[in-house]
């Protein structure tokens, strides 16, 4: 049975890439984070066949990532991943749409906001980085990853608040699709040590952040452990028309932890005019 991984397929700025899209209406483009082994739909499951009742939702694996191409050379950058991003856009012929960026995601899509202007309408950052930050043992963690069960197991269980949504069933689950072929050694040659050069590779200069005209609902969980809360904050500063709702009982998985209430936000959100 073909994996739910596994979407439709457009080249992207000569890049076969793999993404999902459902739903009918004004689209919103999700992109995901960079955990270990992380596709769109792990990522977004649980929240695309909701929020596609409500507008058209689309969700790419950043080149890279997942099931889309992986560039001969084994290099990424920001540059890399925005200029693959908005080729995708381009590639649907999107001239305006929603975004939503979670952590690395979130970076993505400021960038995206600065670069594309008046097309992105609404955006939404959910634990977001695109900012500079003291590097957490967390995100240390994640970004050094190197597979075996036990450590995607004590890996899951910094993501997430509630520890019972950690099985081991998961665990054995996202490991599996860490060691994919060509996933971890594309993930390695991402974030490499220091870590502090990664964070300020997705960084974009508060001065740009601060020309984002989009209207902006920030979101964070308040015992995240991945990316500090005070990303959330700062951007909240920056960004002139922003809204900022903190969870708590909530790590970095606001998505997952608080689905219900994340869905609803985003959707409502995203409908208004």
């Amino acid at each position: 049975m073909e994996s739910p991984e596994i979407g439709r397929s457009i080249v992207a700025g000569g890049i076969a890439t793999n993404y999902h899209d459902v739903g009918k209406g004004r689209p919103v483009v999700f992109i995901h984070g960079s955990g270990p082994g992380v596709t769109a739909w792990a990522n977004w499951r649980l929240n695309l066949p909701v929020i596609s009742e409500r507008a058209r939702v689309i969700a790419p694996d950043v080149v890279g990532f997942g099931y889309t191409e992986r560039p001969a050379d084994g290099k990424y950058s920001m540059k890399r991943w925005t200029e693959h991003l908005i080729a995708f856009v381009d590639a649907l012929e999107l001239e305006e749409f929603d975004l939503v960026g979670n952590s690395f995601g979130g970076a993505m899509a400021i960038a995206l906001a600065v670069a594309l202007g008046t097309r992105v309408r609404r955006l939404v950052l959910m634990g977001s980085v695109g900012v500079q930050f003291e590097v957490t043992e967390g995100l240390d963690r994640a970004w050094g990853y190197e597979p075996s069960l036990k450590g995607m197991r004590s890996l899951l269980d910094l993501f997430a608040y509630d520890k019972s949504l950690i099985s081991d069933e998961l665990a054995e689950l996202r490991y599996k699709a860490s060691i994919r072929p060509g996933f971890q050694e594309a993930f390695s040659a991402m974030f490499p040590a220091p870590r502090e050069n990664g964070i300020a590779e997705l960084a974009t200069p508060p001065e740009k952040i601060a020309q984002i005209t989009s209207r902006t609902l920030i979101m964070h969980g308040r015992e995240d452990r991945i990316i500090p809360m005070s990303n959330s904050l700062k951007l909240f500063e920056l960004i002139k028309d922003a809204q900022l709702h903190l969870f708590g009982k909530c790590g970095h998985w606001t998505q997952i932890e608080h689905k219900d209430t994340f869905n609803e936000l985003v959707g409502d959100f995203i409908t208004q005019d």
